[in-house]
């Protein structure tokens, strides 16, 4: 366990200096969620190293640490997941309210901390002070308060999963609604984390009540605390790169949560699939959905199609409803609706769709038979080989590796 503990202690520490020094509240919150199990996994390692059997001062020290801070984690993977979702997220008063129950559990233990360490002595005289290696009278009250507190985790932890998780399938049509590219910012390894960390509460339950029947040995503890173990490492892996997206990408989540989302299949007969038309007969406007508009959302949608024809931004990668909506000089929620209602599709496939188009293009002429589908998949607006494979399958029905190339 002494790796986990000495990493999850090393990356805490690094992101509470990171977080102090830029300000970044997603730095702070991994740290939180990185403290608590690594804490717990280091008190088990102490635990087997005998540092709680030599009933001296180190003893008494390692009794007033806070071990088990478990009421924090829920809130925080909750918090977590709303600061890399939205830049302007903030921890505003009652934010603070999803972390009293932790607050609380630590709150007892500093409490404990001053009244048997400080004010009791004080009060006793120096000769009296509380006998090393043994816990004050505080200490043991306030660890039967945290002990019947501590059962508040079964609640909580599968609370704000939950609710993380019903976020995260809003937060995944408000990408589809206003990004080209999705796949770094879908954090799709947090979401599996958040589902394994569920996991490991039900273990950690049923290795309790096991314990309690037929009464196990260290080594099979160990075994749970080992599991622990490799969360740290997958939560430290998985946070630096979901924090870095999250830092290079203006989400505003939480600020647009109203925005249109990806209309259900039209009732209008559906414009033939981009792989049964060829490169030269195919164009944008002939795939729209037929459906009756507004003059005014009419025009929209023949400037947007005239500048996806012109001016290509669907080359650039990162390319956002945003900027297209300040290139249209119009505000984004109503460039959605001219998408979503005059396409038929959300911005994410709209935008797509030309680079599949484009991408097709580029297979079928032999003057790009050299190039790799890396190469095409660049020429033709996408940011990676995986995207490129996702959508060109979603689109045509079948992978682009599977398509028969000229010869140059």
């Amino acid at each position: 366990m002494l790796p986990a503990a000495v990493t999850g202690s090393i990356a805490t520490g690094w992101l509470l200096l990171r977080a102090l020094r830029r300000s970044t509240l997603t730095d702070a919150l991994l740290a939180v969620l990185l403290a608590v199990p690594t804490l717990s996994i280091a008190q088990q390692m102490l635990a087997y190293a005998g540092w709680y059997d030599s009933h001296d001062g180190y003893t008494t020290v390692l009794f007033y640490i806070p071990w088990q801070l478990n009421l924090l984690l829920g809130p925080a993977y909750y918090l977590y997941f709303r600061s890399l979702t939205s830049q302007e997220f903030r921890l505003l008063p009652r934010v603070w309210l999803h972390l009293l129950p932790g607050l609380l559990q630590f709150g007892l233990l500093a409490g404990a901390l001053g009244y048997d360490l400080l004010w009791l002595p004080g009060i006793r005289g120096l000769l009296h002070p509380v006998q090393a290696g043994t816990k004050g009278p505080a200490l043991v009250a306030a660890e039967a308060v945290a002990h019947y507190l501590g059962y508040a985790q079964y609640v909580l932890l599968p609370a704000y999963c939950w609710r993380v998780l019903a976020d995260y399938r809003r937060y995944t049509r408000y990408l589809h609604d206003n990004f080209s590219d999705i796949e770094r910012l879908r954090f799709a390894g947090l979401r599996q984390l958040v589902l394994v960390q569920v996991l490991a509460l039900v273990l950690s339950q049923l290795f309790t009540l096991v314990n309690w029947k037929v009464g196990l040995s260290d080594a099979a503890s160990w075994n749970y605390f080992f599991l622990r173990g490799l969360l740290v490492y997958w939560l430290i892996a998985v946070g630096l790169q979901a924090n870095y997206a999250a830092a290079t990408t203006p989400l505003r989540f939480d600020a647009a949560p109203d925005l249109p989302a990806s209309p259900e299949p039209a009732a209008e007969p559906n414009p033939a699939p981009l792989a049964d038309v060829s490169a030269s007969q195919a164009s944008p406007e002939a795939e729209l959905l037929a459906v009756a508009l507004t003059p005014e959302l009419l025009a929209w949608r023949d400037k947007l199609l005239t500048l996806m024809a012109e001016q290509q931004p669907w080359l650039e990668p990162e390319l956002t409803l945003t900027e297209v909506a300040k290139r249209l000089r119009i505000t984004p929620g109503l460039l959605s609706k001219v998408i979503n209602s005059g396409c038929g599709q959300n911005f994410n496939d709209f935008v797509n769709a030309y680079r599949v188009r484009e991408a097709q293009r580029l297979l079928a002429d032999p003057r790009f038979a050299h190039y790799s589908l890396v190469g095409v998949a660049l020429e033709s607006g996408f940011n990676s080989r995986s995207t490129f494979n996702r959508v060109f399958k979603k689109v045509v029905g079948q992978a682009p590796s599977e398509l028969t190339r000229p010869k140059s």
